[in-house]
């Protein structure tokens, strides 16, 4: 008689699940295939919840930066700083994630939860 798999078993190819969970528009792959993977699918959402918000704060930050004019174009020499940032939230959120952990950002993760 053959052993039953729990439903929330590890999928075998997990850790790039979990890689494509915060590769923005990627993270459907994993919700969508891996429905019995508990872990990769908390992840998916993360990663989707968290790139509204990111493609949120850009569209703020052209509309508020647009009419600044001169105050604006300085302003703007510091956006690459702001993607530089969301990098490193991305390549936190992978190493925690492929290490079996989560990386909790207040707001973003509990929001990701009710899905």
């Amino acid at each position: 008689m053959a052993d039953a798999t729990p439903a929330s078993a590890p999928s075998s190819n997990r850790n790039v699940m979990i890689l494509l969970s915060y590769l923005w528009l990627l993270a459907l792959v994993p919700l969508l295939t891996e429905k019995d993977d508990k872990e990769v699918q908390w992840h998916a959402k993360h990663g989707l919840v968290l790139m509204v918000a990111e493609l949120f704060v850009w569209i703020v930050i052209s509309i508020v930066l647009g009419p600044l004019g001169i105050f604006g174009c300085v302003a703007v020499l510091f956006t690459p700083l702001l993607a530089l940032g969301q990098l490193a939230l991305h390549i936190a959120c992978i190493v925690k994630g492929i290490n079996g952990k989560r990386l909790i950002i207040p707001g973003l993760s509990e929001f990701a939860e009710k899905f």
